[in-house]
């Protein structure tokens, strides 16, 4: 499942370097450094957690992106941003959802996040709207588009 994760990034435009990571890492396998996002297959506990860290990385306008190291940032709209992007990417991917989000993730929140997102319900999805990468059911009617979880596309320009 991570290889059709990682392709899936490469495709959109995500750089990703699979190498060993020595530093210690927010999440085990995965560190951002300077736009790329950094892999070590032999820690990555979980693969759907590619899908969140690039969420962060594809919501950065892209001179940030390209400076972004360490930690994708602690922004709450951005980090629920990640989260339907996230989402989207599993639902595109064909992906259970909960490969992104386990039981070990979102704080114990997983369950409730997830259940948001398949009910409907707008966790995150405003930040997607606003940053033009995914429209909503009344804008997407409009518009004859389909709406999100539907992508317009992956990557904030």
């Amino acid at each position: 499942m991570a290889e059709e994760i990682l392709r899936f990034l490469h495709e959109i435009g995500i750089a990703v370097r699979l190498e060993e990571i020595t530093q210690p890492t927010f999440l085990p396998g995965i560190f951002i450094d300077s736009g790329v996002l950094k892999v070590d297959l032999a820690r990555l506990k979980y693969p759907g957690d590619l899908l969140h860290e690039a969420g962060h990385l594809a919501l950065m306008d892209p001179v940030r992106r390209a400076a972004a190291t360490g930690e994708a940032g602690d922004d709450p709209g951005y980090e629920m941003g990640a989260i339907a992007w996230s989402y989207a990417a599993a639902v595109h991917l064909g992906i259970d959802p909960q490969v992104v989000f386990h039981a070990d993730g979102y704080h114990g929140c997983s369950l409730a996040i997830l259940e948001a997102l398949t009910s409907g319900g707008c966790l995150g999805t405003p930040m997607l709207h606003w940053l033009d990468l995914a429209l909503d059911e009344r804008n997407a009617r409009a518009q004859g588009l389909k709406p999100y979880p539907h992508m317009l596309r992956w990557l904030r320009g």
